[in-house]
């Protein structure tokens, strides 16, 4: 995603259940199935444990402590693991660092379930170096990255193999560079071909890439950089080619793939369903052209089998792991908003389509393509865009989408389906249920186990939905927490919380929504209105048209919807306009920026935190996505006019100002650059860097605490609570 909405990102981190969504959760913390969709495998007390999906009562240990315990070692403990396709072997990631966001480079362990005997694979390869560790289809062999590298390891006799050599810090094998990773959310670059004799590996070309150098002024007594590779919008990406080796060793056979390799994206690739073609989806630069390609891995040749345009962007496939083929390899599943929904639609091999799920709604999310049932799960909410539900269609097309989540559990639903599509671990919250989970039968929904799902229908609801229409004609959802003993006849400060941009929705019906994990105590008690609104742009499910209508408008179009939506709260009786402040972090940090300076005659405060105050300083292709490729004078101006430094000198109100200097996705250059045009325009603030702390400022003893402080302070003494 970029220019992440931490805050939001915390919220679920907080409320995330054991059985965490895949979407929710750590990378690769998915759920892992047996071969037969009846048991499914957790982490459990630093033990890997079978369980039931019938009966969760029924458990059985499958690795205990003792077997990773390796003689004469300490135990090795587990982060993540997978099971061999035959069930007998268990590869454990351990002792693991992280790179950028998630913690991918490890140690991995190989633990026999007959024998009991653990051993490390590539224990001559550096500590913590080893990346996505995956068993070949016939579990013979093991393939992993490190240092830019791929190998592969024979399970019998432990003899390692590098199958590339040329891997660099800028010549990246295997794995991605910084943008790849935040923006097409690509992190393993390697799939084994599915009869275990090759590996289709993605390089990436980083060497033109300049550095971003942050310095580091706290780890040693003389400060250092950290260079990092970091294209900005203008400048051209890294090229990214697609090849195939032999699990043996060999030469490298380069998919001959057209067009200017630094002029297009190459974000998802999977072996299309056979051992001698590869699927590949291409991105042009601006990204509202999307070509998917079959590729002969013999010759090199690639064909384009679909081809689709939009005129604004494009989003790659939304899983960047696996290809949901049908079929026997004929057609697969794909998702288009080419009608101004987004839908998932049948594709065959020669680009022939069928639209599946036909109807004024867009299709969420895809769950579980269940052939041998002929059915397809996916996630959708006709009705509200802030909710979510469990729908099936059939495969064969021409029926009509059915909601399977029961009408009386109106919230937020999310699902993971069992390979052979029976049951399901079904998730469930709104904003004033707590999570709950159970396992269900599909597709009639039947409860199995687990907690049994009430929602109380005459819960306080301290959360409210309302809708509002801006004099521009914009309807527009929010949520509102009023204060604890609320007086009508009293009026308010309000704070709105926002993001705006199209990485994140915050209104959505769901338990911890609300919440404000920045604020020392309780606004409610403290007698603030807390309100977020959704503006167009928000990734909610309102069709193409709603999401795309700020293309080329960040900045300005978001801007305007919510100062817009707030003039109308604004009227609200028990609202008191003196007393409007905003907060906002990353995307948000800019929005509130923008309606800070933009808007001074609503907002008296705000509260900006990791802020983009210059959109050119920010990656490719996020930035060039959503604003366009910035080629020339007139096309950068659209970057310029959406940009917070532009309009830093109509400052009136007070504005807290928070970022980590060590922050590797909006860089510290964007505080910089906004203090220098306040400084210019002799405008008065508050800042508060926090020395080589990332986006996230969490790192470091006190951190979060000292920053819960300072703004419950700021809001305090610059925006007073209680009702007047």
């Amino acid at each position: 995603m970029s220019i992440k909405n931490y805050y939001l990102v915390a919220i679920i981190a907080v409320v995330v259940l054991c059985w965490a969504q895949p979407s929710q959760a750590q990378y690769g913390s998915e759920t892992h199935w047996t071969k037969d969709g009846g048991k499914f495998y957790e982490i459990e007390d630093d033990q890997i444990v079978e369980i039931d999906a019938h009966d969760p009562g029924k458990q059985t240990v499958l690795v205990s402590k003792a077997m990773l315990t390796p003689p004469g070692k300490a135990f090795i403990g587990v982060r993540r693991f997978s099971v061999s396709e035959d069930g007998q072997e268990v590869l454990i990631n351990t002792n693991t660092k992280k790179v950028w966001r998630y913690d991918t480079r490890g140690d991995y362990w190989l633990l026999d379930l007959k024998t009991h005997q653990l051993k490390q694979m590539g224990k001559d390869l550096p500590a913590s170096s080893l990346m996505f560790a995956k068993f070949s289809p016939d579990g013979k062999k093991v393939a992993y990255v490190s240092g830019h590298n791929i190998y592969v390891e024979d399970v019998a006799t432990d003899a390692v193999k590098e199958l590339t050599t040329d891997g660099t810090t800028k010549l990246i094998n295997g794995t991605f560079d910084w943008a790849y990773e935040e923006e097409l959310d690509c992190r393993d670059g390697f799939r084994w071909s599915p009869d275990s004799r090759s590996i289709a590996y993605w390089q990436i070309d980083a060497s033109k890439i300049p550095n971003y150098l942050m310095l580091n002024t706290t780890d040693s007594t003389y400060s250092f950089v950290v260079p990092v590779e970091y294209p900005v919008a203008g400048v051209n990406p890294s090229s990214a080619k697609i090849g195939v080796v032999s699990a043996d060793g060999g030469p490298t056979r380069w998919m001959d793939i057209p067009g200017n390799p630094v002029q297009y994206y190459l974000p998802r690739m999977e072996w299309a369903h056979n051992s001698n073609e590869l699927i590949v989806q291409q991105l042009n630069r601006p990204q509202n052209e999307s070509r998917l390609l079959l590729c002969n891995v013999s010759n090199g040749t690639a064909r384009a089998i679909y081809h689709e345009t939009d005129k604004a962007w494009i989003d790659a496939k939304a899983d960047p792991e696996g290809w949901d083929w049908i079929e026997n390899g004929k057609a697969f599943i794909w998702s288009s908003e080419k009608d101004g929904w987004r839908h998932l639609y049948r594709i065959t091999r020669d680009g022939r389509e069928t639209l599946l799920t036909k109807g004024n709604y867009d299709a969420i999310e895809l769950i579980r393509v269940d052939e041998a049932h002929g059915n397809l799960y996916f996630t959708a909410s006709p009705d509200n865009a802030t909710q979510k539900y469990l729908y099936c269609v059939k495969l064969k097309g021409g029926s009509k989408a059915k909601r399977l989540s029961p009408l009386d559990e109106p919230g937020t639903h999310n699902y993971e389906i069992s390979p052979n599509g029976t049951v399901a671990l079904h998730y469930f919250s709104n904003v004033y249920t707590p999570h709950k989970q159970e396992i269900v039968s599909l597709p009639d929904h039947r409860h199995l186990s687990g907690d049994v799902i009430h929602v109380d229908q005459t819960a306080s609801k301290k959360v409210q939905f309302f809708k509002v229409k801006t004099a521009d004609g914009v309807e527009m959802d929010g949520w509102m927490v009023k204060p604890t003993n609320f007086d009508p006849q009293k009026k308010y400060p309000v704070l709105f919380y926002v993001y705006g941009e199209p990485a994140a929705q915050t209104v959505t019906d769901v338990y911890g929504t609300g919440n404000n994990r920045e604020y020392e105590g309780s606004m409610a008690n403290d007698g603030y209105i807390y309100i977020s609104m959704d503006n167009r742009g928000s990734p909610a499910p309102k069709g193409r048209e709603w999401r795309k209508a700020i293309y080329k408008g960040i900045g300005t179009v978001n801007i305007r919807d919510q100062a817009m939506a707030a003039k109308e709260v604004l009227k609200w009786p028990f609202i008191d306009s003196s007393r409007v402040a905003v907060w906002g972090w990353s995307g948000g940090g800019s929005s509130t920026l923008n309606l800070l300076f933009q808007y001074p005659q609503i907002y008296k405060t705000g509260i900006a935190v990791a802020a983009v105050g210059y959109q050119l300083t920010y990656d490719d292709i996020y930035q060039e996505r959503y604003m366009g490729v910035p080629t020339d004078e007139e096309s950068r101006a659209v970057f310029i006019k959406g940009s917070p430094v532009t309009y830093a000198k109509n400052l009136r109100g007070n504005l807290l100002y928070v970022h980590g200097t060590g922050d590797d996705n909006v860089h510290y250059k964007n505080a910089e650059m906004l203090i220098n045009e306040l400084v210019k325009y002799n405008k008065q603030f508050q800042l508060m860097s926090y020395p080589n702390r990332t986006h996230s400022i969490s790192e470091g003893a006190g951190t979060r605490e000292h920053l819960r402080t300072l703004f419950t302070n700021y809001l305090k003494e610059h925006c007073a609570p209680g009702g007047r």
